[in-house]
């Protein structure tokens, strides 16, 4: 998330006034009515309990790296929708099935926002995060479209469709998002369920990008160590 979105997540935290009843998460109670405020001009934002920080520190850098990563992941599903109506016979509702994936991990990944840009000793009960559940999806996902996956016999390049090379990008950005996380987990400062999550994500991206590749019916492009200069090699066109 922004620092304009962190901005507004500091409602999220309501404790006794919280009136969510049988939500598991508080609902945003955010009001934008303008985007600049120009309070960060100086190189400063706040986190959710108020705390002002350097625009440079470490948790800013992580819950802005994750933001990049939401945006990352909606321009996948955005590829994902204009594809459908050229899908392969039999594949749009699987490939409807994954837009609709995607967009649960949007939701998912402002949760992990806003965790990631409280302090742990400001965090409420029903502050927005992400949770054992979340990963234990990942996995059961990731499993049913292995089921549907030859064995790799090399690494894969990103390629072969606009949308296979978009969930790569999506997948390096959150190895980048969990290394953030992880330096912030060692210090104390971040929810251990947050690296896992990512850690799972990042591994869910990549088994999508092959699935997607299978169900429109597009070669993935293996890694041929001596298509290079040195290997000789030549390359297909």
């Amino acid at each position: 998330m922004s620092d304009d979105n962190t901005r507004g997540t500091g409602a999220l935290g309501a404790k006794a006034e919280d009136e969510s009843g049988g939500r598991v998460f508080s609902a945003p109670k955010i009001t934008i009515s303008r985007v600049y405020t120009r309070q960060g001009d100086g190189g400063q934002t706040r986190l959710v309990g108020g705390q002002l920080v350097t625009k440079d520190d470490a948790r800013i850098e992580t819950y802005g790296t994750v933001d990049e990563l939401n945006a990352l992941v909606g321009a996948a599903r955005q590829t994902l929708i204009e594809l459908l109506p050229g899908a392969p016979a039999g594949s749009a509702e699987r490939l409807s099935d994954l837009g609709r994936t995607l967009l649960r991990v949007q939701h998912e990944l402002f949760n992990l926002g806003s965790i990631l840009a409280t302090l742990p000793e400001d965090v409420h009960p029903k502050q927005p995060r992400v949770t054992q559940a979340e990963i234990e999806l990942l996995e059961a996902e990731m499993d049913r479209c292995q089921a549907d996956l030859a064995p790799l016999r090399s690494f894969v390049l990103p390629g072969g469709s606009r949308l296979n090379t978009d969930l790569h990008v999506a997948r390096t950005v959150c190895r980048r998002a969990e290394r953030c996380c992880v330096r912030l987990a060692q210090a104390g400062q971040a929810d251990p369920q947050a690296v896992g999550y990512l850690n799972r994500l990042s591994d869910a991206l990549f088994v999508w990008s092959r699935w997607a590749a299978a169900l429109l019916g597009t070669p993935e492009i293996l890694w041929e160590p001596d298509a290079s200069a040195s290997g000789g090699k030549a390359p297909p066109a």
